[in-house]
C-alpha cells in the first residue's frame, strides 16, 4: 500500500513540474510572440559569399539605413511601418541598384515586404528569440550568401535614432527580456527548438 502511496506521490510531483515547466514556456513564448509581432526587421540576403559580392551588400545596408532614417521616424505601429516600407520599395530598389551600378555588378537587388525566418538574433545591446518576422527582404542577384539583418522599426539598429527603444514597440515585459538575455538562455533556446519544429512541419504540408 506504502509503494503504491509513494508511486502516487511521485507521478503527481512529475506532472506538477512538468506543468509548471510548460506554464513558464507558455508565457515565455507569449513574450516572444510580442516582439516578433512588434517589430519590423531588415533582411538583406548577399549573391554570393565571394568578397566582392559581400562588400556591396555592406555598402547596400548602409544606404538603406540611411533612407530608413526618414521612412520609420514617424512610425507607431508595426502596421504604419509596413505601409511605410511598401510606399517606399521603389525608392529603397533605387537605391540599392544605383549602388550595384555604381560599384559595376551588373545583377539586380529586388526589394519586397514579407516574413524571414531567423534563428534566435544577438544584438549588442538585446537578443531577439526565433521565428518569423515580418522584413524588409532585399535579394541580391541569385540571394545564394551569408545575409544581414537588423530591426529597422522600432529604429534600434540606425544610427541617426539612438533613443529608439524595443518597448517603444513591444510591451515592457518583453523588452526586458529581450534586453537580459542572459538570464534566459535556456529559455531561448527551447523556443528556438520549439520553432524549428513548427518551420519543419509546416516545410513538409
Amino acid at each position: 500500500m506504502k509503494s503504491f502511496l509513494r508511486k502516487d506521490i511521485e507521478l503527481a510531483l512529475i506532472f506538477a513540474l512538468l506543468f509548471t515547466l510548460a506554464m513558464n514556456f507558455a508565457h515565455f513564448n507569449a513574450a516572444c510572440d510580442d516582439l516578433r509581432n512588434n517589430v519590423l526587421r531588415l533582411h538583406i540576403i548577399a549573391n554570393s559569399d565571394s568578397k566582392p559580392d559581400q562588400a556591396v551588400k555592406l555598402k547596400i545596408r548602409d544606404e538603406i539605413l540611411n533612407a530608413s532614417s526618414g521612412i520609420f521616424k514617424e512610425c507607431e505601429s508595426l502596421p504604419a511601418a509596413i505601409e511605410n516600407a511598401k510606399e517606399n520599395l521603389d525608392k529603397i530598389s533605387e537605391r540599392a541598384n544605383n549602388v550595384l551600378k555604381e560599384n559595376g555588378f551588373d545583377y539586380e537587388a529586388i526589394v519586397s515586404v514579407g516574413n524571414s525566418y531567423f534563428e534566435t538574433r544577438e544584438y549588442e545591446n538585446f537578443t531577439l528569440p526565433a521565428g518569423t518576422y515580418k522584413s524588409l527582404i532585399v535579394r541580391l542577384g541569385k540571394s545564394k550568401g551569408h545575409n544581414w539583418w537588423c530591426v529597422i522599426f522600432p529604429s534600434v539598429c540606425l544610427s541617426a535614432s539612438g533613443n529608439a527603444r524595443l518597448e517603444d514597440a513591444t510591451s515592457i515585459t518583453s523588452a526586458r527580456i529581450a534586453e537580459n538575455p542572459k538570464k534566459y538562455v535556456m529559455r531561448f533556446k527551447s523556443v528556438e527548438l520549439y520553432e524549428n519544429l513548427k518551420k519543419k512541419i509546416k516545410s513538409k504540408k
